[in-house]
């Protein structure tokens, strides 16, 4: 089943018994990625690692080259 799909269910149910509407799909994903990026940071502080941002890490990564002759 779809996102849309399951808000049109939703929506449905909610005008069936007269309660609020469910939010759009993608309506608060914006909030749950800076909530997770939070946790992220949080839990480094924790493990006692440094709260540094960790997709500038993952970034240079993706970006360093790869050794020659390493598959």
């Amino acid at each position: 089943m779809t996102a849309i799909e399951q808000y049109l269910i939703d929506t449905y149910r909610a005008a069936q018994h007269a309660s609020p509407m469910p939010p759009l799909p993608g309506a608060n994903d914006m909030a749950a990625l800076r909530a997770a990026r939070a946790h992220v940071r949080f839990q480094a502080v924790l493990d006692g690692r440094p709260a540094r941002r960790p997709w500038i890490a993952a970034l240079r990564r993706r970006l360093r080259r790869p050794r020659p002759g390493a598959c």
